[in-house]
């Protein structure tokens, strides 16, 4: 049915040609379908699939390494299906040592995405923008990122290597493993949570011609909020904007209830009609199906 809906092209080679372009990528954080569904329909050439998203859609909890690998994939698997543009998909540290990363790296080629992130923390994980981080050593990271690359089937599969090395031993640090991640046939650079513009400049001019660069726009973490064209000035070919959509949804869901709890009923001001809504959930396209097969 994907392929019937507009799905089925060359995402992984669309991400590159996006990655490889002047301007940064821009990629919005979506935690399930419908989020990734209104990304795409935003006009945004890719989705990002967030950890921090996932971990509160499943199961209403912090990013602490609660979910499994299974879980993660599961999730990358409809998002990756109910869109047309590319996803690059969380997949943490790889759900444990090289072996696994392995397997994860299969796991989520099967589940359709175009790349994918993994990071050097001891599991369980935590996001990277919280204190009481740890990291495993730079050569076992460095082999996690060789099994990787020798894990994928198809080459145009983006795998980016993150570093949560800033809050727990310093920039100077997570420099050095950025470059022996990129040694190791990472395709893109992810240096985490720098605390000041000066440190993302550092990260951006040491690393550059290394790899192409990944910016966090954490909505509310610990690195300042660069405008895009300060972004772009700086070189990053991806900026990921991962949590707006959560904490949004959240915002608008809170609202809707206190009302319903205070008035007895919910106010629907600015929210979509039903029409509309099943409209933007691809309504007009399912009925026309059923309409070319005969379907009652």
């Amino acid at each position: 049915m994907g392929e019937l809906l507009g799905q089925g092209r060359a995402p992984r080679a669309r991400l590159r040609d996006l990655l490889a372009a002047p301007a940064p990528l821009v990629a919005p954080g979506a935690y399930d379908a419908l989020s990734a569904r209104l990304v795409e329909q935003a006009g945004f050439d890719a989705v990002y699939m967030t950890g921090f998203g996932t971990t509160a859609s499943l199961i209403g909890r912090p990013d602490v390494g609660l979910l499994s690998g299974a879980e993660m994939v599961d999730n990358a698997r409809r998002i990756a299906a109910a869109v047309d543009v590319p996803v690059i998909a969380d997949a943490d540290t790889g759900y444990g040592n090289a072996l696994n990363v392995v397997r994860t790296v299969q796991l989520h080629e099967q589940a359709g995405v175009a790349g994918i992130q993994l990071e050097d923390q001891v599991m369980p994980k935590k996001c990277g923008h919280m204190s009481g981080k740890a990291l495993i050593g730079t050569d076992e990271m460095v082999g996690k990122v060789r099994a990787a690359v020798a894990a994928r089937r198809d080459p145009d599969l983006v795998l980016i290597a993150r570093t949560d090395a800033v809050a727990v031993s310093g920039v100077g640090d997570a420099l050095e493993r950025a470059r022996a991640y990129a040694d190791a046939g990472a395709d893109l650079l992810f240096v985490e949570a720098p605390t000041s513009e000066a440190d993302v400049e550092r990260v951006a001019e040491e690393l550059a011609g290394v790899a192409p660069l990944v910016f966090n726009w954490a909505e509310g973490g610990r690195t300042p909020p660069l405008s895009l064209q300060r972004m772009t000035e700086l070189g990053f070919a991806l900026v990921i904007y991962p949590i707006g959509t959560l904490l949004a949804a959240t915002a608008g869901i809170r609202s809707l209830l206190a009302t319903l709890r205070r008035d007895g009923v919910p106010s629907l001001d600015g929210l979509p009609s039903f029409e509309e809504y099943t409209d933007l959930m691809g309504l007009p396209e399912v009925q026309e199906l059923e309409q070319r097969f005969g379907t009652a």
